[in-house]
C-alpha cells in the first residue's frame, strides 16, 4: 500500500516552509509541519485559522505558494496524480454523488487509481471493494442509491470509497460535519479502527476539541495559519492553550470515560469578569 521510504527520512507526510493562499490573501506562511507515521492526527483551531487550506496542500489540492511538501521523501508536486492517489487517500468537506449511483458503483470508483489501460477490472479489485465495504458497515447498502441515504450512511459509503484505495494514509477534512453526535461518534470510531487495527495513518481536521482529544494520538493545533502546539493531547492542552488558541475561558479537566483532556468552558459569569485579554 505504501513506497519505501529510506531509513532516517522522517515522517512519511511532512512539509517544510509552507506559504498558502488563495488570490492575495495568504493564509500561512513558513509552515513546517510533520505528520508522525501510523498517527491518527488531528488539525484542530478556530475558524479560517488554515486548518483545511493545510489538509488541501498536503492532499496536493492547493500548490503552495512557497515551501514543499514531501511524501515518501520526495516532493508531492512531482509525483504523477494517479501515484499520489495509490499513496493518499482524500475525503474532502463536501462530496457530492453523481445522480443516479449506487453505493457498491461509486465505492468501485476508489479502485481508479489501480486502473490502466491494459489493466481494467480485476479480482483485486473486486476483494478490495467488499473489504472497504465491509470494514465501513455499508454491503447491506450496496444495491440503494447514494441519495438515498441518511447523512452518517452517505459518510460511510463514501470512507468506504477512500478505503477501496488501498492507501496507507487517509486525508479527512471535516469527515463529522452536520452530522448528530451519535454518528459523529460512529465516524470516528471507525477512523480509529482503521488506525489502530490497520495500521494506516489518519489526517482529520475537526471542528470539536473534546472529540478530538478522545481520538487523536497527535493533536495540532493551530491559530492564524501557525501551529501552536503540537504533540499527544495529554501533553499538550491546557487551559492556557485553549484560550491562546480559541479565546475560551475554560477548564481542563480527565475525560471520566477515556481520561484524555476534557475542555469545561467557564460558566458565563465567570467569562464575563474576565478583562479582555483581546484589546
Amino acid at each position: 500500500m505504501s513506497a519505501p521510504v529510506e531509513a532516517g527520512a522522517g515522517p512519511r507526510l511532512h512539509a517544510e516552509g509552507l506559504t498558502l493562499g488563495y488570490d492575495r490573501r495568504t493564509v500561512t506562511e513558513g509552515l513546517d509541519v510533520a505528520i508522525p507515521d501510523g498517527s491518527f492526527t488531528v488539525i484542530v483551531g478556530p475558524n479560517a485559522c488554515g486548518k483545511s487550506t493545510l489538509l488541501r496542500a498536503l492532499a496536493r489540492l492547493l500548490a503552495p505558494k512557497a515551501g514543499t511538501v514531501f511524501l515518501d521523501n520526495q516532493p508531492l508536486r512531482a509525483l504523477p496524480s494517479k501515484e499520489v492517489a495509490r499513496r493518499l487517500g482524500l475525503l474532502p468537506q463536501s462530496s457530492i454523488a453523481p445522480d443516479g449511483i449506487t453505493v457498491a458503483d461509486l465505492v468501485a470508483r476508489g479502485r481508479y487509481p489501480h486502473q490502466r489501460l491494459l489493466r481494467q477490472w480485476s479480482p483485486d479489485d473486486e476483494a478490495a471493494v467488499t473489504r472497504a465495504m465491509a470494514s465501513t458497515g455499508v454491503e447491506s447498502l450496496a444495491l440503494r442509491f447514494v441519495d438515498e441515504l441518511s447523512g452518517g450512511q452517505r459518510q460511510r459509503v463514501w470512507l468506504a470509497m477512500v478505503l477501496a484505495q488501498e492507501t496507507s494514509i487517509l486525508l479527512l477534512d471535516e469527515p463529522t460535519t452536520f452530522l448528530d453526535i451519535a454518528h459523529q461518534v460512529e465516524v470516528l470510531d471507525l477512523c480509529a479502527q482503521l488506525h489502530e487495527d490497520e495500521g494506516r495513518t489518519v489526517v482529520a481536521v475537526l471542528h470539536d476539541l473534546n472529540l478530538s482529544c478522545r481520538y487523536a494520538t497527535h493533536l495540532i493545533a493551530m491559530r492564524e495559519g501557525k501551529v501552536m502546539a503540537a504533540g499527544r493531547p495529554e501533553d499538550i492542552v491546557t487551559a492556557e492553550l485553549v484560550e491562546d488558541v480559541f479565546g475560551l475561558a475554560c477548564r481542563v479537566v480527565p475525560d471520566p470515560e477515556t481520561g484524555t483532556p476534557l475542555v469545561v468552558p467557564a460558566a458565563r459569569q465567570r467569562r464575563s469578569s474576565l478583562p479582555d485579554l483581546s484589546a
